[in-house]
């Protein structure tokens, strides 16, 4: 089968087209035939060099397919079933795993990081890393929404207890995981104020709901949630480019405020007043990816039409290079998609 893995981390020319073995399912494991995988940020850290990466290494954590074979203890799902690939995998066996908090798991592990990922023609799946595909979804969309969107799912509900009628300032209302926490917290009815970096993503912007727009390129945007808020600041700061934003983000923050953060795209090490945190009453709260249940709670609010992914960019899989190059510059609306059909 033919997948998309990096040998060595370096520049584009490091994601290879390699031919290998096509997996052949355990007992309690199905082969998925990816239809569509999706891009996040990861990829470009991967393929740029995190410690610890086990190369040579299959990208990808998101995937969407069909199921081909079927273990002989695979109790609950058949051959022809459509489902998403659960982005993660985790011991099961941890206090953290019992209490469904697998986010928790000092043996969490993340497709396309710790262990093979998704943008191959076959992959080999625990049943329990499978979750049906909405039938409102195409294969693209099915791929586009759960790394990133699950990350602002649990952010926003379970770290933050984001509530209705509060506000809540969201970096990047282009990017994936900016997208889906639009999305998210409109369905909680927030009032959202997000940014963009150029004015031909305003009207995305607003299409997902959000009630005030800045373009950080043109905009003071401490300047311009003052003026939103009335000079209270917001609720909630939803973080993930890190340091070229973080002073922002402190500076609207109201008493009593939340950080929460989740990346640091642009740098991970900032300055920071710990006499502000203390006196006004602030937390500062980390976050990364999130658990099955925020999934399968993600995937009921699709079904009932409440979010929808957003898919900005289809490229075919041998068009892994332009994609990377794509994402790394910041020019897509929404999530970029591999097609693998």
């Amino acid at each position: 089968m033919k997948s998309i893995r990096i040998h060595q981390h370096g520049d584009f020319d490091v994601l290879l087209i390699d031919e290998i073995q096509k997996p052949v399912p355990l007992d309690t494991q199905v082969l998925v035939q990816i239809k569509a995988a999706a891009l996040n940020h990861l990829d470009l850290f991967v393929r740029q060099g995190i410690p610890g990466v086990p190369l040579p290494i299959i990208m990808g954590s998101d995937g969407a397919g069909i199921i081909t074979e079927i273990g002989s203890n695979v109790k609950n799902l058949k051959i022809g079933d459509e489902v998403i690939i659960v982005p993660f995998k985790s011991c099961g066996t941890c206090n953290s795993c019992k209490s469904e908090q697998e986010q928790l798991c000092n043996n969490y592990q993340v497709r396309g990081e710790h262990l093979n990922g998704c943008q191959a023609e076959y992959i080999s799946v625990d049943e329990k890393y499978l979750l049906p595909k909405p039938k409102s979804l195409s294969f693209a969309e099915a791929a586009a929404f759960p790394l990133a969107y699950m990350t602002a799912y649990h952010m926003l509900t379970s770290k933050v207890q984001l509530k209705s009628n509060q506000t809540i300032l969201i970096w990047g209302a282009s990017s994936g995981i900016g997208s889906g926490a639009i999305q998210i917290a409109k369905n909680l009815q927030v009032n959202v104020i997000t940014t963009i970096g150029s004015e031909d993503k305003r009207k995305y912007a607003k299409n997902l709901g959000t009630d005030f727009v800045i373009n950080y390129m043109e905009e003071n945007v401490a300047a311009k949630v003052k003026e939103f808020t009335e000079g209270n600041g917001v609720d909630v700061v939803f973080e993930h480019p890190g340091k070229s934003t973080f002073h922002t983000s402190m500076r609207v923050l109201k008493t009593g405020g939340k950080i929460v953060t989740c990346g640091a795209t642009t740098g991970p090490i900032v300055n920071l007043d710990l006499r502000h945190l203390f006196i006004k009453h602030q937390q500062i709260i980390g976050s990364t990816m999130g658990n099955r249940n925020d999934l399968i709670e993600l995937i009921e609010l699709i079904k009932n039409d409440k979010i929808k992914p957003i898919v900005g960019q289809i490229f075919p899989f041998h068009k892994i290079q332009n994609a990377h190059k794509m994402l790394e510059e910041g020019k897509q609306l929404g999530k970029i998609v591999i097609d693998f059909t």
